[in-house]
């Protein structure tokens, strides 16, 4: 009897060694086609372009074969491509944080309505925006913000100031636009996170005498963590590599990192230095990311 068990348990445990074999080959099948797509369009573009930042840029030649650092060494040691570096930086940050504190309220509110069509409705309206391009956000945006533009026209109107005030092409206007151009993201991400989270947990929270802000930053935080990341993750890559809202709404005067990205390899042809800034803000990029990731899985666990 022992020994027909021991059988049928080593059967048991062969018979489901086989089946995982089988579901990770099925797994790696399907997952074939999109490794395929991956590495055919994204990885190989990478390390060609990363071969093209080490060779040297020489005018009437376009790009000359070589294996220098000179590129990296230009960026790192002028102080003007720092600037725009941080510049870029800091917008970026300016405007996850501001999407942030604008679409955790307005999620949360979407995710507790009681209303299943006006609840479909506002998330409708909330992602309207993205139905439209960047490039006709931007000069919607260029119509309001102008020295002639509606909002110095209504200030005017009402007497709040005499002249009209510079709004456009400034840091200011910038941040604006790009907060317009991902809010939409955040407030989807955080709604789609507080929907996976049940009131009960506010409610159990509340009749234990937690206030709002307590109940918030003790019970409801670390579950929508998660989400929170996510959300200024995509946020921060999109600021960070944004084109057409600095462009169009800072001005030539404004520069950033993708525009200045597009200048060097489309206007000025330097196709080695194109492709250095472009490293060198995937590499800013990734290591905000991890560091993000690193500081937010200590503080709160997995993320």
């Amino acid at each position: 009897m022992t020994l027909a068990t021991a059988q049928r348990g080593g059967q048991l445990i062969a018979s489901r060694r086989l089946r995982r074999r089988q579901e990770g080959l099925s797994s790696i099948a399907l997952l074939s086609p999109c490794l395929i797509i991956i590495l055919g369009g994204l990885m190989l573009p990478l390390a060609l372009m990363a071969r093209f930042s080490l060779n040297r840029f020489v005018p009437g030649q376009l790009m000359v074969q070589a294996l220098t650092l000179e590129n990296y060494v230009r960026f790192f040691t002028d102080a003007y491509y720092l600037e725009v570096l941080f510049r870029t930086l800091g917008m970026a940050l300016v405007a996850t944080l501001a999407c942030l504190v604008l679409g955790l309220p307005a999620a949360y509110f979407l995710s507790r309505l009681k209303s299943q069509r006006l609840k479909a409705a506002l998330i409708f309206l909330t992602v309207i925006p993205l139905l439209m391009g960047n490039a006709v956000r931007a000069v919607g945006w260029i119509v309001l913000l102008a020295d002639k533009g509606l909002i110095n026209a209504i200030l005017i109107y009402l007497n709040v100031i005499k002249q009209p005030i510079r709004i456009l092409y400034t840091c200011t206007a910038v941040a604006i636009g790009l907060v317009a151009v991902l809010l939409p993201f955040m407030i989807i991400t955080l709604q789609s996170v507080f929907d996976g989270v049940s009131e009960s947990y506010e409610d159990a929270a509340m009749s234990l005498g937690a206030r709002p802000l307590v109940m918030f930053r003790r019970v409801m935080l670390p579950m929508i963590m998660p989400g929170i990341f996510s959300g200024c993750l995509l946020c921060f890559v999109l600021a960070i590599n944004a084109y057409a809202t600095p462009v169009l709404i800072g001005g030539p005067s404004f520069q950033m990192m993708g525009p200045k990205v597009y200048e060097q390899a489309i206007k000025v042809f330097n196709w080695p230095f194109a492709a250095s800034l472009a490293f060198i803000l995937m590499a800013v990029t990734l290591t905000f990311t991890m560091t993000a990731s690193l500081a937010i899985r200590r503080r709160y666990g997995r993320v």
